[in-house]
């Protein structure tokens, strides 16, 4: 077949891979805006939120389906939400938001992997205060008059607003202070606004720059975590 075509096929698996995390991230989502606010969208702008997010990752409608049965199931396992903050190898601070039903299991693993790569599993707060904690929206760019949303924006905790391009799609997106979530989710849906998709991220306030051995060392590393079920998503200060 060639080397050309070995390339593709690589890229493809690592595609479908990327995707079938994404799905197992949203269905953990949908399953915890569930157990804490009920199987209703309407009445629960977390599980609306997690829908919209499966619907922009063209996550399969059967997907979502297994994920609601799994969340109103009285004998599935509550899935516990925990952080985990340390240092990769050169000094690069890393955070990991995890989903379990078996914390021990997830403690053990994390810092396995920490351990084997050269890092170092730290306690609570040892690197959180490096990175701001922020929530997101993404909605459809329709000519928007950018400059004038993001002023009207600025009192529902909106701090920065811009336009960006995302698989060919003309989107703006809306980033403000974690706690401004709600405030935002509320002003967008109102005013008839289409939310494509919405989140939260933690972005660093410093990074560090590394050679090219370095990034090695520490991609090795985040992939390794990336890898495990229970892993969210992981968070870095390498430039």
């Amino acid at each position: 077949m060639g080397r050309a075509f070995e390339f593709r096929k690589a890229r493809k698996f690592k595609r479908w891979g990327a995707m079938a995390k994404a799905f197992s991230r949203i269905g953990k989502e949908i399953v915890i805006a569930i157990k804490n606010g009920g199987p209703d969208p309407e009445n629960n702008p977390k599980l609306r939120a997690a829908i919209q997010n499966a619907k922009a990752a063209n996550m399969p409608l059967e997907n979502v389906k297994r994920a609601i049965k799994k969340a109103t199931d009285k004998d599935s396992a509550d899935l516990k939400e925990t952080l985990f903050e340390g240092y990769a190898p050169h000094g690069i601070a890393v955070i990991v938001e995890t989903a379990t039903d078996n914390n021990q299991r997830t403690v053990a693993n994390v810092r396995s992997y920490f351990n084997k790569c050269n890092g170092s599993l730290g306690t609570s707060g040892s690197v959180s205060f490096m990175f701001e904690h922020n929530c997101f929206f993404k909605i459809e760019d329709k000519e928007n008059d950018l400059e004038e949303l993001e002023f009207e924006l600025i009192d529902y905790g909106a701090e920065e607003c811009f336009r960006e391009v995302e698989e060919e799609k003309k989107l703006i997106a809306i980033y403000g202070a974690f706690e401004s979530y709600g405030s935002l989710q509320s002003y967008l849906e109102e005013n008839k606004f289409d939310i494509v998709s919405s989140g939260f991220d933690r972005i660093p306030t410093m990074t560090k720059e590394l050679s090219e051995t370095q990034v090695a060392d520490v991609e090795k590393l985040i992939e390794r975590i990336e890898e495990d079920d229970d892993v969210l998503n992981v968070y870095h200060n390498m430039q």
